[in-house]
């Protein structure tokens, strides 16, 4: 057995987590809880990886380092592209982990990774994990790498070799992934484990398989599981189906952790403005204060980063006490203040405004187009990555650009394109609009003529202020906010929750738009769905003419998946 890691297997690590994953996706899609086909964690987790190891590769062949990087250069090449590639808020969290791993390998300085520093890397890549998000909850991919970080330093702290570290690693992840419905009671009463620590299991099963020498260069293009000790039996406590992620809202859907905590639904009496800067001269301890300090100034935190560079990002009400926190923590460079509703202000100069839009259906897509935005594709199971927003954001060709992300599991990455481009000298911000019709109605306010920040201050009421709901239909049994739902079933979702259970999307329609109007609206939005058929829309029309002739209603072909029909209220 070999006593250390080289740069060649790095790069087998790499491709064998990416079969891992391949091979191993869709097996992790299924189990998700949610009873509509809209759980992607594996295919997030998947892309992520697939997108990194085709950048690196394209990277390497400009650089002439094909086959011939050293560790460190492919440690870094890998941090970097994980970062960019992220899909999703599982996959965020996992390139942090990956992240944290790499670079601890590029700061020791070491040509090769002994049992010492495996164990070290452990530790780096769950830290940065944890420290990704805000209000941790236990029972998911951070207590998995937890678990295993601690197993490694145990064992290497005992003179054991990088065999036994990884193995002991491995052992530890499958035993805390087992021990995950014992800490979060949502994946107890669904029977199952945390796909978001599945997804770590395979992650340290590839690595475990190159340290031992049990892999062939076919098994870069696995199409089964057989190569993982992680079984499929193995991700169910027998309570019950489906899976549950780390990473999205709570309730009867995915039971998820984001990352950005709840206060990051921007709501309309929230934080007046958006800060952002890099900051230097710092460490792990003064990052953590600073942390807690921005934390409890407002929402919408995020601190991405390290060990001598950190992405900061908050909403808060007093921008200049999130800056004295930063100065206080070390030396912020590129500070940027966006004043969202501001009075009394002293205008801005007109700038050139950008907007890259997220679409989940090509009629949606061709009505963004339509008014000048960047569109980018992005739905279940093919959720847009950091690098391919940053990669609209150039296209885009403005001064400033907004992304609108349209769904809660694309905003971090939207996030971490922000600081990507603000790395570059771009000036990007991301839009508070969480759902489609949340996206068009602030599509609708766009004025590209007025300053950025009057565009973004119309642009985020209108999207906060648009209440929103769809209907949908289960395809597996699954525990809701509304009760047991069976296949078949059709589901009232309301401001992002199932808020009822039906047997006929027309009704389930009526019901959701009763909810929606409760509070009053003036304009109703209806996207058509590809499985539905545009009399569903019509017919929803009628019915609102003859009940609510006050009500202006707009009927859009959205070709979106999943979602027979989503709805907006204005």
């Amino acid at each position: 057995m070999p006593e250390t890691l080289t740069a060649a297997d790095a790069r087998q690590w790499a491709v064998l987590t990416r079969a891992a994953l391949a091979a191993r996706r869709r097996e992790i899609d299924a189990l998700n809880v949610f009873p509509v086909p809209d759980g992607d964690t594996g295919t997030n987790l998947y892309l992520t990886f697939d997108s990194a190891i085709d950048d690196i590769a394209a990277a390497h062949e400009r650089a002439g380092l094909t086959g011939s990087a050293t560790l460190a250069q492919e440690c870094e090449a890998l941090r970097r592209a994980m970062l960019l590639s992220a899909r999703g808020n599982s996959g965020v969290i996992m390139s942090q982990l990956v992240g944290g791993l790499c670079s601890a390998v590029v700061d020791s300085g070491a040509e090769s990774v002994d049992a010492a520093l495996l164990a070290e890397a452990f530790a780096a890549g769950a830290r940065a994990a944890r420290g990704c998000v805000q209000h941790p909850q236990e029972g998911t991919i951070l207590t998995v790498a937890d678990d295993a970080a601690r197993a490694g330093e145990h064992v290497a702290s005992s003179g054991g070799s990088l065999e036994e570290v990884c193995e002991a690693a491995v052992e530890a992840a499958r035993a805390s992934l087992a021990r995950t419905p014992d800490l979060l009671p949502a994946l107890a009463r669904a029977g199952v484990v945390d796909a978001g620590g599945a997804g770590c299991v395979l992650l340290l099963e590839s690595l475990h398989r190159v340290v031992t020498g049990s892999w062939t260069p076919a098994d870069e293009g696995l199409a089964s599981a057989d190569g993982s000790a992680l079984r499929r039996s193995e991700w169910h406590t027998g309570a019950g189906e489906g899976d549950i992620d780390d990473t999205a809202p709570n309730g009867g859907a995915d039971i998820d952790v984001d990352p950005l905590g709840d206060a990051a639904e921007c709501t309309g009496d929230g934080p007046a403005y958006e800060v952002m800067f890099l900051l230097t001269d710092s460490d792990a301890s003064a990052v953590a204060t600073l942390t807690a300090s921005l934390d409890a100034l407002g929402d919408s935190l995020i601190v991405v980063g390290g060990p001598d560079l950190w992405n900061v990002h908050v909403h808060v009400d007093d921008p200049g006490a999130a800056v004295e926190a930063g100065l206080l923590a070390g030396r912020p460079e590129r500070i940027r203040i966006s004043h969202f509703a501001s009075q009394g202000t002293t205008a801005t100069a007109p700038a050139t405004v950008g907007v890259v839009a997220c679409a989940a259906g090509p009629g949606v897509a061709a009505l963004m187009e339509a008014v000048g935005a960047v569109v980018v594709s992005s739905g279940p199971g093919r959720r847009a990555s950091a690098g391919q927003l940053l990669d609209a954001v150039r296209r885009a060709g403005a001064e400033s650009v907004v992304i609108i992300p349209g769904d809660p599991d694309t905003f971090m990455a939207a996030e971490i394109a922000v600081q990507a481009a603000g790395g570059e000298g771009l000036d990007v911000h991301v839009l508070p609009a969480r759902t489609t019709v949340q996206s068009l109605a602030a599509l609708a306010v766009l004025d590209p003529t007025r300053s950025l920040r009057d565009n973004l201050l119309s642009m985020t009421s209108a999207a906060v202020s648009t209440r929103h709901g769809a209907v949908t239909v289960a395809t597996k049994q699954a525990l809701t906010w509304a009760g047991v739902c069976q296949p078949g079933d059709v589901l009232g979702v309301v401001d992002g929750d199932v808020a009822f259970l039906e047997h006929d999307l027309e009704a389930a329609t009526t019901e959701v738009l009763e909810r929606l109007l409760s509070a009053g609206g003036e304009l109703v939005t209806l996207v058509v769905g590809a499985d539905a058929g545009a009399e569903l829309a019509q017919r929803a029309r009628a019915a609102l003419q003859r009940e609510r002739p006050e009500v202006e209603v707009v009927i859009i072909d959205g070709g979106q998946p999943v979602y027979p029909l989503l709805i907006g209220v204005e």
